[in-house]
């Protein structure tokens, strides 16, 4: 089993799984941006016929998963694990989806960077030989995010320059083992490694700020892997990070070149590009659903088609909570990483 790990934070899966489905769902103004047409469905109102925006964004989270399931005539009963997560108190989102779904759950908490970490631990699971196929699914809404972490939407109140969206929307992968022969959306994308990420604190206490509080994490994590796995940036088509937006992006490159490393021909950060600068949300977007919702609509495709070869998708998470943040504690980065390559 040793030879499964590479260095010390990174894992090869010498059977890689599969991605054989996926989905993403978004709000409205997420499906009037650049990547709107690459989306599986745009909602047209933020509650989706529910009674609130919490009830709304478990919806998606649910429905994501079932989309997934669906393009490949699989069910919820079908899966051995789901694994997942949100960014409200004690992941009630996924939680309560999951009680829908009815299958076998793993709730995960790693903020904005979920979506990677499920998608890592999934691969293990099924590397591992304890899994066949499984269900990851990270979700997040700009409603109950602002609600929870800021200030109610009715305030008013004016963003910062450093501010970013919080994305409304979902998005489901589901992996399965290499020797799988059953209906496939994608046919040629798989988990080849993962490099499990360490919090990082710099010292950042504006919540309005996680750009600047991730971007360590981010940049910790492309080097770590780097020098585990021997490779150079140049072995990657793209590195894509999880939402650091404009100022987190800028951040992210100048700590990777103070490594040696010079990322900017080969970086992209899904929080620019899911929105366009002509919507007028600051730094671009954040949460779970940022990354979650680009890598299962825009970047599986490109890699299917053959326009990508191979990315490091790192998604990046903000450690705060509301009780941190009324104790002016810092805010700790996360980032995980996972190697999706064209077979």
């Amino acid at each position: 089993m040793k030879n499964k790990r590479i260095g010390r934070q990174t894992l090869a899966f010498p059977q890689p799984p599969r991605i054989i489905s996926s989905a993403a769902i978004v709000g409205d103004i997420e499906g009037q941006g650049p990547l709107g047409a690459y989306f599986d469905q745009v909602l047209e109102d933020d509650t989706w016929g529910e009674a609130s925006w919490e009830k709304a964004e478990r919806k998606m989270f649910e429905q994501t998963v079932r989309r997934a399931l669906q393009k490949i005539d699989l069910e919820s009963s079908d899966l051995d694990c789901l694994l997942g997560g949100d960014l409200l108190n004690q992941i009630i989102s996924a939680n309560f989806a999951a009680r829908e779904l009815k299958t076998p759950f793993l709730g995960l908490y790693g903020a904005c960077s979920t979506m990677a970490e499920s998608l890592l631990l999934g691969s293990i699971l099924i590397d591992g030989g304890y899994a066949d196929r499984v269900a990851c699914a990270a979700t997040s809404h700009f409603c109950t995010a602002e609600r929870q972490f800021r200030n109610p939407l009715e305030m008013g109140g004016q963003t910062t320059p450093t501010a970013q969206r919080t994305v409304t929307g979902a998005g489901s992968t589901i992996l399965a083992d290499n020797g799988y022969g059953g209906k496939a959306l994608y046919g040629n994308v798989q988990v080849t490694a993962g490099t499990i990420g360490r919090v990082i604190d710099l010292g950042i206490t504006d919540s309005n700020n996680m750009g600047a509080a991730m971007a360590p994490a981010a940049a910790d994590t492309l080097c770590t892997h780097l020098s585990d796995t021997g490779r150079s940036i140049r072995d990657y088509d793209l590195i894509v990070t999880g939402d650091l937006g404009r100022f987190g992006s800028e951040m992210f490159l100048e700590l990777c070149s103070d490594h040696g490393i010079d990322a900017q021909r080969r970086h992209l950060d899904c929080g620019n590009l899911i929105f366009s600068a002509a919507q007028k949300v600051d730094c671009g977007g954040s949460g779970c659903g940022c990354s979650a919702c680009v890598l299962n609509s825009y970047l599986l495709g490109r890699l299917e088609q053959g326009e990508l070869r191979r990315i490091f998708f790192i998604a990046t998470g903000a450690l705060m909570s509301t009780t941190s943040g009324m104790q002016s504690d810092s805010i700790p980065g996360i980032a995980h990483g996972v190697v999706l390559e064209r077979r």
